[in-house]
């Protein structure tokens, strides 16, 4: 009898361990659709299309400042010039901008060419229903949405910036530091927030709107407003409103220079210059003007890594929250949205 219990009891325990086994062998659902996603935008012509558009703005931008590099090193007034790899993402002749000037122009369009269907495209074609009839939480499918894209921006930026060490390293032999090294990993963070800023606003415009076309010209005419409108309109507003400056005094110029720069860092574009600049020029010291008082006795020194993040954190600051804003709200509205229409 005690025999047939064993048996039996030996039976059910290896029937749980194999139930067990199958349970952990299913993929999450959620690491599957991510997969998914990042499969479908590398495969997808338009992120083609824009990678290779960055590759060639990088290629470009790269060998102007190799051919402009020695004069660069050689310039005994530069404080920066020991900083081989960071000119070498700065350093221009006026044929070409430096390559965080692409970024910071080629950047919103290829976030929002990877979010702007992210939804909406889905529910025109049905798959959104068929998808939400699986055992997935809602929350999964727009998170992995972006989660995808996110993987797909940063592995191009850094495999750019990785490329660009590697080039350095092979074509001039000079060891690279380990704030160099600092700098540009921090650039690479903070072009990847950039972008995701303008992914994750395109994806709230998807889930806004139902159209496709509608959601992308939404946020075209939202780029071009902040790209080029809007400095425009405030240069109008400014000489409208403004005073004469020849009959300003030097506090009142700099009272009305910082209010200029307070409304220009309303745009994001405008944060990711003022934050770069800083990251891969180690000797800027301020982003606003400053007085003959406050610059004496100033060492024309590079700030080190910590202290340039501190002048920056703001900026960075800034360019969090809008991203965290724009994607709470379309988390909101789509967990609301009624998706079997």
């Amino acid at each position: 009898m005690k025999s047939q219990v064993a048996y039996f009891n030996g039976l059910f325990s290896a029937g749980s361990k194999s139930v067990e086994k199958k349970q952990s062998s299913v993929p999450n659902p959620f690491s599957v659709m991510v997969r998914k996603e990042v499969a479908d935008q590398v495969r997808s012509w338009r992120f083609i299309i824009l990678a290779l558009l960055i590759l060639l703005t990088f290629l470009g931008s790269m060998y102007v400042s190799m051919t402009n590099i020695s004069k660069a090193v050689a310039n005994a007034g530069d404080p920066d010039r020991l900083f081989l790899y960071l000119k070498l993402l700065t350093t221009t002749d006026g044929t070409l901008p430096p390559f965080h000037v692409f970024i910071g122009f080629l950047g919103p369009l290829l976030g929002i060419s990877l979010g702007f269907d992210a939804i909406n495209s889905e529910q025109s074609n049905g798959t959104l229903i068929r998808l939400m009839a699986q055992p997935v939480y809602r929350d999964s499918v727009i998170n992995a949405k972006f989660v995808a894209s996110l993987i797909v921006v940063s592995t191009l930026f850094l495999s750019l910036n990785l490329l660009m060490i590697g080039g350095g390293l092979i074509i001039t032999g000079v060891r690279i530091e380990p704030s160099e090294v600092m700098r540009i990993l921090c650039f690479v963070v903070l072009s990847v927030i950039y972008v995701s800023f303008w992914l994750n606003l395109s994806i709230l415009l998807s889930v806004k709107f139902r159209q496709t076309a509608t959601s992308a010209l939404t946020a075209i005419a939202i780029w071009l407003f902040f790209t080029v409108f809007y400095q425009v309109l405030l240069n109008i507003i400014v000489k409208a409103f403004l005073p004469d400056p020849d009959v300003l005094s030097q506090d009142q110029l700099l009272a009305y220079n910082r209010i200029i720069l307070t409304f220009l860092r309303f745009i994001p574009s405008q944060l990711y210059t003022d934050a770069t600049t800083t990251l891969l020029m180690p000797s800027v010291r301020s982003l606003g003007p400053l007085t003959m008082e406050q610059m004496a006795g100033a060492i024309p020194s590079p700030l080190s890594v910590r202290e340039s993040l501190l002048v920056v954190w703001p900026q960075v600051s800034g360019l969090i929250a809008a991203t965290v804003v724009c994607f709470a709200l379309s988390y909101y509205l789509f967990m609301r949205r009624e998706i079997r229409t």
